[in-house]
C-alpha cells in the first residue's frame, strides 16, 4: 500500500520520534533550524530513503553524526520534492538511526502564514502561525509526511523575546536564548505518537486564561477574556467526550483563537486545538466547531486515517461523536435536527462538484488529486450519513456508539483503512452480518452523488423553520404585512441559520421579499457570523445591490473558507459585480491565507498573472 500524496515510502522504514531545533526569523519571513528523526528500519540491509519537502532549503544531512549523502528530486506540483537520503551504512530491521537535517524553509512555505503587526489584532506586533494538515508539513519540516506514519516530538523554538510560542504539545518551560540574549527559547514535548500534519507551531503576542482544571484559552489580549467567557464550557465537553468514547490522553486540551485570515472553523492541533475568531459573536454555533474539535482527540489524532483517501474515517466518526455530544448536552431532537442540517451540507457539495464527480465517492481515489483540492463536506457528512445509517440497522445510538468506543480502543494509536475499519465492524457485529450483508457497501463507499440510502429523522426542531421559509417562498406581496419581528424571536440561532438555508436551497427570492425581511427582522445587524453570511448570500442572489459592499467587506474581513468562498462566489455571479469581486480578490489576496487565496482565484477564474481570465 503507498500514499499518493507522499514521497516517502512507508514499507522500508518508519519515522518514531522527531526532535526539532527552530529559529523563527520575522524580517526573512523564514524557519531555520535542524530536525532530527528517529527512523526504525522495517526491513534488512535497509540503507536509503526518502522524506518529504516543499520549497526547503537544505544545508546538509547526517545520519548517526556521519555525513550522509542527499539529492533533491523533480518537483511535483502540489507534493514538493522528495529529498533522497543515503546512510553511510547499512540498518538491519528493527534498528533504529537519527537522521538529523539543517535546513532553511522558504518565505512562501504553504504551511506558514505570517502576518504584519497591522494584520493582528493588536497592531504591534508580527504573526506567525502555521496549518499543516493535509500535505503541507513538509513545507516546515523535511519529514515522512503521510497520516499513517505516526510519531512524538520534542520541539525547541528561538524567537524574539516580545512573542510567546505555543504548539501542539504541552508545554515544557522556557529560558533566554543562549546564542542571542534577545530572544527567548520555549520548549514543548508531545509523548503520544500522531501524524506529521498535526505539528502545529504559533508565534504572536499571546495571552492566556484559565478556563478549566486542563485547559486554558490563548488568544492576542484583545480577544482573550472574550474567549475565555465563549469557551467556558470546555471541560463540561470534554467530561462528556470521555464518557462516550474512554480517556482523553493528550493531557492538555487548551484552545487558541487565531487572527482572522485564519482559513478554518477549527483545525484539531493536539493539546491545542486552533480557533476562528468568527466564533466569537456570542452564540451557539460555537458550541459545535469546539465539540468536533474535542472530538477528534480520539477520532483523527488516536486513531488516524491511513491516508488522505480514507479521510471520512477522520471526519465521519468526529461528526458523528459530535453529535452524541450534542446529543448529551441538548438532546436527541437536536442531534436530529443537526444530521438534517449536515445533509442538506452534502447535498449542497455534491452540487458544486456534481453528482458524476467521483470526489463525491466516500472512499476517493486521490492519484494525482491535490487534497485540498478534494476538501468539501463529503467525507463529514456522507461519513455521518453511513454511521447514522448503520446505527439504525444495529440497534440505536447506545448500541452503535458501543461500537465505536471499541474501535477507538483497538485502533488507537495507529493509523486504519476503511477495509480495515469495515473488518472490525463485521467482527464486532457477529451476530448481525446478515443485515450488513444487505447494506450496498458499493454505493456507500465507490460511487459518486448522494448516499444511496435517505435516513429520516426527527423533524421536530426543523419544522418551525420550514414552515417559515414556505411562507415567505409562497407570499404575494399583498401577504408581506403579515410577517412580524416575533416569527424569528422564538427560533434559537440553529433554527434561524437553518431557516435561511432552507431559503438558499430554493431560487433567489424576489428583491421585494428580501428587503421585507430586512425591514421585520433586521438581520443586517446580526453579528452571528454563521446567521449573517447566509443573510448576505441570499441579498445578492436576489440582486440588493447594497448587500454587496457588506459580502465583500465579510469576505475579506475574515479569511474562514467556508465563508470567504461562497460569498465571492456569489458576488462574482452578479453579472454587474463580477469585476468588482475579481478587484477586491485582488486587492486583498496579498493578506490572505495562501490555500484560502489559491481556492478563491480558481473560483473566481482569476490566473496567476493579477488578470482576470475568461
Amino acid at each position: 500500500m503507498a500514499d499518493p500524496c507522499s514521497f516517502c515510502s512507508f514499507t522500508g522504514c518508519v519515522t518514531k520520534h522527531l526532535n526539532l531545533l527552530l529559529r523563527v526569523d520575522f524580517d526573512r519571513h523564514v524557519i531555520s533550524g535542524r530536525v532530527a528523526l528517529t527512523v526504525e528500519a522495517l526491513e534488512d540491509r535497509f540503507s536509503a530513503l526518502t522524506l518529504d519537502t516543499k520549497d526547503l532549503k537544505i544545508v546538509s544531512v547526517s545520519a548517526n553524526g556521519q555525513p550522509a549523502r542527499f539529492s533533491l528530486g523533480q518537483k511535483h506540483s502540489f507534493k514538493g520534492t522528495p529529498l533522497d537520503i543515503t546512510l553511510p551504512f547499512d540498518l538491519s530491521r528493527g534498528q533504529h538511526v537519527i537522521v538529523e537535517v539543517n535546513y532553511e524553509t522558504s518565505p512562501s512555505a504553504s504551511a506558514l502564514q505570517w502576518l504584519k503587526p497591522e494584520q493582528t489584532a493588536g497592531k504591534k506586533q508580527p504573526y506567525l502561525f502555521s496549518q499543516c494538515q493535509a500535505h503541507h508539513c513538509r513545507s516546515m519540516v523535511p519529514c515522512q509526511d503521510s497520516p499513517s506514519i505516526k510519531h512524538s516530538y520534542y520541539a525547541q523554538v528561538s524567537v524574539p523575546k516580545d512573542l510567546v510560542v505555543v504548539m501542539s504539545a504541552v508545554r515544557d518551560g522556557h529560558e533566554v536564548d543562549p546564542q542571542d540574549s534577545s530572544r527567548l527559547i520555549y520548549r514543548f514535548r508531545q509523548p503520544v505518537p500522531m501524524p506529521s500534519y498535526l505539528i502545529a507551531i504559533v508565534v504572536g503576542a499571546l495571552e492566556s486564561r484559565e478556563i478549566g482544571p486542563r485547559s486554558r484559552v490563548w488568544s492576542e489580549k484583545e480577544f482573550v477574556d472574550k474567549a475565555a467567557f465563549e469557551f467556558s464550557e470546555t471541560e463540561t465537553m470534554l467530561k462528556t467526550a470521555e464518557d462516550l468514547a474512554g480517556p482523553y490522553v493528550w493531557g492538555q486540551y487548551d484552545i487558541l483563537v487565531l487572527p482572522p485570515s485564519f482559513p478554518y472553523g477549527g483545525m484539531e492541533n493536539p493539546c491545542l486545538t486552533f480557533a476562528t475568531p468568527t466564533l466569537l459573536a456570542g452564540d451557539k454555533s460555537l458550541s459545535n466547531v469546539i465539540a468536533h474539535e474535542i472530538s477528534h482527540s480520539w477520532t483523527g489524532n488516536l486513531v488516524t486515517n491511513k491516508t488522505w483517501e480514507h479521510f471520512w474515517l477522520n471526519e465521519g466518526h468526529t461528526v458523528y461523536l459530535e453529535r452524541m455530544i450534542g446529543r448529551c448536552m441538548e438532546s436527541e431532537q437536536f442531534r436530529q435536527f443537526k444530521a438534517m442540517g449536515g445533509w442538506k451540507d452534502l447535498q449542497d457539495s455534491v452540487n458544486t462538484f456534481g453528482a458524476n464527480n467521483p470526489l463525491t465517492n466516500l472512499v476517493p481515489s486521490l492519484q494525482d488529486v491535490n487534497p485540498d483540492d478534494a476538501f468539501s463536506s463529503v467525507p463529514y457528512e456522507k461519513g455521518f450519513a453511513l454511521l447514522y445509517h448503520l446505527e439504525e440497522l444495529m440497534g440505536g445510538p447506545e448500541v452503535f456508539m458501543g461500537f465505536v468506543k471499541s474501535y477507538i480502543q483497538l485502533f488507537a494509536y495507529s493509523s486504519v483503512t476503511t477495509e480495515e475499519w469495515k473488518n472490525y465492524l463485521f467482527t464486532f457485529f457477529k451476530d448481525k452480518v446478515d443485515v450488513l450483508n444487505k447494506v450496498d457497501w458499493n454505493a456507500w463507499m465507490f460511487t459518486p452523488g448522494m448516499p444511496p440510502v435517505k435516513p429520516q429523522y426527527d423533524t421536530t426542531l426543523a419544522d418551525a423553520c420550514i414552515a417559515l421559509s414556505q411562507k415567505w417562498i409562497k407570499a404575494k406581496d399583498q401577504d408581506l404585512n403579515g410577517f412580524k419581528e416575533s416569527d424569528v424571536k422564538t427560533l434559537s440561532s440553529h433554527q434561524l441559520i437553518e431557516f435561511l438555508s432552507l431559503l438558499l436551497h430554493e431560487d433567489a427570492l424576489p428583491l421585494t421579499r428580501v428587503k421585507k425581511m430586512q425591514e421585520v427582522y433586521d438581520l443586517n445587524a446580526c453579528m452571528n457570523a454563521e446567521i449573517r453570511f447566509r443573510w448576505l448570500r441570499l441579498c445578492v442572489r436576489s440582486k440588493w445591490e447594497e448587500a454587496v459592499p457588506m459580502a465583500l467587506k465579510m469576505a475579506t474581513e475574515q479569511g474562514r473558507m467556508k465563508f470567504t468562498r461562497p460569498l465571492f462566489k456569489e458576488v462574482f455571479n452578479f453579472d454587474k459585480f463580477r469585476n468588482e469581486a475579481v478587484k477586491v480578490f485582488l486587492e486583498h489576496r496579498a493578506a490572505m491565507h495562501p490555500v484560502t487565496s489559491g481556492l478563491v482565484g480558481k473560483d473566481l477564474k482569476v490566473d496567476g498573472s493579477n488578470t482576470a481570465s475568461q
